[in-house]
């Protein structure tokens, strides 16, 4: 049995993401181009937010991506997701690979909030930062994969994609700060256990405004950024080591490419065995690249920034990607403790809130 088992695949609906499948099934033969019979519904194991199922039909699949179910209380702004299928759409066709998206349903009596319907895609998504199964020189061709998919899309003219709108690009990390400052306010209201306030969180909540890096504020640095860019977010092809889509992108937006790359490296600065990170592994051994590498790879291939000046900020970066998956961490704690998160794992993975705040302070320290 793998450490990863509980992600991968498929299990029953929950109770609390159940829904109509008659309906369903009715209002997607009407509108999409769906085989007739009647659909069987289940739900993907991962994910933390909003809930993915896959929809059975005597000939085909599909995935349904949905807002949680009506005993949710969400967010503000939150399970957004039509931006997640405003931004698949308009990527379609670029260097950036991303399902075939069918339609959005925003007629809440279909299965009582908002969804959409997208290819279901045969392939592997790698839950293991280390690549267990893989040789080091399969490891190294996945990781400058990583690397290539995330500079794609970061060069990608998006304006010419019709995504000028996609976000505001002005004052991106001040914003972003702003927003993960209220968010985890919401959800560390010690109501309960898991949502106890943070100490650190509130000295990051006041340091980091203070301290952004003047690349950091470059408004002429402005792309897609992913939000959530790692290995389990992407399905690579079935035996070659290519990205064939990028999925999760609900809190994807116009930003600063750098803050979204230094978050997707983060797991070059965290435990393996705590977090999912590659921090305390021989990568060399392994034949995944250092850090160091990794950010040369990826300031070639986008021409944003010398890796010399980007490693000089590296320590305010890590603070606020830190900082921003504690508060993403929080929301999920609270939602466990709600019993209205997707996954059944919320709980272990919100109680990682509290270290990762820690972590992030000592960045700040540093810097």
């Amino acid at each position: 049995m793998s450490q990863f088992d509980h992600f991968i695949g498929t299990r029953p609906v929950t109770e609390q993401h159940r829904f109509d499948v008659e309906v369903l099934t009715a209002w997607l033969q009407a509108n999409i181009d769906c085989p007739q019979g009647l659909l069987t519904v289940e739900m993907f194991k991962g994910g933390q937010s909003n809930p993915t199922y896959k929809l059975n039909t005597p000939s085909r699949s599909y995935v349904m991506r949905a807002k949680p179910g009506p005993a949710a209380k969400l967010l503000p702004s939150a399970h957004a997701v039509e931006r997640e299928f405003a931004v698949m759409s308009g990527l379609a066709g670029t260097e950036v690979p991303v399902p075939r998206i069918y339609i959005l349903g925003e007629d809440e009596s279909v299965i009582g909030r908002a969804f959409y319907i997208m290819e279901y895609m045969q392939g592997r998504v790698l839950w293991g930062q280390r690549l267990p199964d893989a040789t080091p020189a399969q490891r190294g061709e996945i990781y400058d994969e990583l690397n290539r998919v995330m500079a794609a899309l970061h060069t990608v003219k998006f304006a010419e994609r019709g995504l000028a709108n996609y976000g505001k690009p002005g004052n991106y990390l001040e914003r972003q700060i702003g927003r993960w400052s209220k968010r985890y306010r919401t959800s560390a209201d010690g109501a309960g256990p898991m949502s106890r306030p943070i100490p650190e969180m509130e000295r990051l909540i006041e340091w980091l405004p203070n301290h952004i890096p003047a690349a950091a504020r470059d408004e002429g640095k402005v792309s897609i950024v992913h939000g959530d860019f790692s290995l389990d977010n992407l399905m690579f092809h079935a035996t070659e080591p290519r990205v064939i889509a990028v999925l999760d992108w609900e809190l994807s937006t116009l930003g600063h490419p750098l803050a979204d790359f230094s978050y997707h490296c983060v797991a070059w600065r965290m435990s393996n065995c705590s977090f999912r990170g590659i921090g305390d592994l021989d990568l060399s051994g392994l034949g995944i690249p250092q850090e160091v590498e990794y950010i040369r790879r990826y300031c070639e291939r986008t021409q944003l920034i010398t890796p010399e000046e980007l490693k000089a900020d590296w320590n305010f970066y890590m603070a606020y990607n830190l900082f921003r998956l504690a508060a993403i961490l929080q929301g999920i704690a609270k939602r466990a403790e709600a019993s209205t998160a997707s996954s059944a794992q919320a709980a272990s993975s919100g109680a990682n809130a509290r270290p990762l705040a820690q972590m992030a302070w000592q960045f700040a320290e540093r810097a």
